[in-house]
């Protein structure tokens, strides 16, 4: 049984990595290629890959293929609802 919190605590542990956190705030400007945001680290395309796949199981980022190319963009629903509980939290 899944405890009532284990997908914000797999999103939290998403967000931990500061190669991911920094992926995220990249995405605040909306959708990029793999390639663009793969030019702003010093890591390897299977890192990136890794990093990605990790955000995107987690709910916190959505992915789109085009062609050779995956475009990412983060999904507003699930941040908001994690900022959601954050907030609750100071209450």
């Amino acid at each position: 049984m899944e405890s009532k919190f284990s997908e914000e605590a797999r999103q939290f542990k998403a967000l931990s990595d500061e190669t991911r956190l920094a992926i995220v705030d990249m995405l605040r400007s909306g959708e990029l290629c793999a390639c663009k945001i793969l030019e702003n680290f010093q890591i390897t395309q299977p890192t990136l890959s890794y990093h990605m796949k990790i955000l995107t199981d987690c709910g916190l980022v959505c992915g789109r293929r085009d062609g050779a190319w995956v475009h990412y963009s983060l999904n507003g629903e699930n941040l908001k609802a994690l900022g959601d509980l954050l907030a609750g939290f100071s209450r």
